[in-house]
């Protein structure tokens, strides 16, 4: 106890608190249930095969190569939220098969439940023990550690982080509605995180933070887009059976609530969404310092004009930023039957269509 009468151990997670709340777990429980019975009602994912490369705590490292292949490698970074499937939904609906169809070499780092030992992950291990721990399997694996990220959400979040702190690790960097700028005035979710208490007070009494929390967290910041709009764009999907399929099993993946280390919250909401640090240049990890300009690969950034939560002021600011001179903005217009249009750029039709043959054709013209 210090002499004002606080205790660190009443507000950070894994130092004697650890008090469940009663509701959110056992609502994961059932969502997940929920899961399980929409999967046996066959709307559940269809997911390429795959091998895993590396496992440990917190990460499983999958590759979807049926051949040896010596095409550019690309390393999907998904958001820690959820499950990564997102990036491998349906065969219609698949940036894993894009990337097969187009010659790459396709890898996706795919978050596990962080478990009791993984409450003190933060972004040093997102960001840079995990990342690195990839790229080093890559290596083994094709005598080359230099790769194409591509992340979406907060995993090109991670992404960026990863470009800043190895810029040697890092070929082309695709960020596709990835938030890097900050502030009450940028996004939906970051107004309503300004007004919130303190990350530690959450994780002083949940820990980790359950999946279903931060559903929660996304509905309060911004009914429209989690609640009105998903609900409409299922009324619009009933006239299309593809859009309808892809709708459900979106619908479905929403259902895989995974919590989210404690310390990472702490980072990612107080480093990040309070504090900006890493466009302000001041963000420390692991003792490096991560800032826009420490970014040299090739950026391209796809941003959706009409979201909410990563408005293209989230995404601007750093390609302006960013040491590369090479960088290039795709606008994507959303897709009907996606449910949330913020991974409508990685299940959309017209994502597919258009969005995802534009940034192969960048991805290869950079792979030389």
């Amino acid at each position: 106890m210090s002499e004002h009468g606080s205790s660190d151990s009443a507000i950070r997670p894994g130092l004697g608190i650890n008090l469940e709340p009663s509701f959110f777990e056992p609502m994961d429980r059932f969502r997940r249930e929920l899961g399980v019975w929409l999967d046996r009602a066959g709307l559940g994912p269809e997911e390429s095969p795959f091998r895993t490369v590396l496992s440990e705590p917190g990460l499983t490292l999958r590759n979807y190569d049926p051949e040896p292949r010596a095409g550019p490698v690309l390393l999907i970074v998904p958001a820690p939220i959820k499950r990564a499937y997102i990036w491998d939904l349906l065969p219609q609906a698949s940036v894993v098969r894009r990337g097969l169809e187009n010659g790459l070499s396709v890898y996706l780092a795919y978050w596990e439940h962080p478990g009791r030992d993984g409450l003190a992950f933060g972004l040093g291990d997102y960001a840079e023990r995990f990342m690195l721990d990839c790229v080093s399997a890559i290596e083994k694996e094709k005598g080359n550690g230099s790769v194409f990220l591509a992340g979406h959400s907060l995993g090109g979040t991670l992404a960026a982080l990863f470009a800043a702190l190895h810029p040697e690790c890092v070929r082309g960097l695709i960020l596709l509605g990835a938030p890097l700028h900050f502030g009450p005035d940028v996004g939906a979710l970051d107004r309503w995180i300004a007004k919130a208490p303190p990350a530690q007070y959450l994780t002083a009494v949940m820990t980790p933070v359950a999946g279903s929390l931060l559903s929660g967290w996304s509905l309060a910041a911004d009914p429209l887009t989690f609640g009105w709009r998903r609900v409409w764009d299922g009324i619009r999907s009933l006239a299309d059976p593809s859009a309808q399929r892809t709708y459900l099993a979106v619908e479905r993946w929403a259902c895989e609530e995974m919590p989210m280390a404690s310390t990472l919250f702490e980072e990612l909401v107080e480093w990040l969404y309070r504090e900006d640090r890493f466009m302000q240049g001041n963000l420390m990890i692991e003792g490096r310092r991560a800032a826009p300009e420490l970014v040299q690969a090739p950026i391209l950034g796809v941003i959706d004009p009409n979201c909410r939560i990563v408005p293209p002021r989230a995404v601007l600011p750093f390609l302006q930023a960013a040491r590369s001179r090479d960088t290039a903005v795709i606008r994507y217009g959303g897709d009907v039957g996606v449910s949330l249009q913020h991974v409508g750029m990685l299940v959309g039709r017209d994502a597919h269509r258009i969005l995802w043959p534009e940034i192969m054709r960048w991805l290869h013209s950079r792979a030389g």
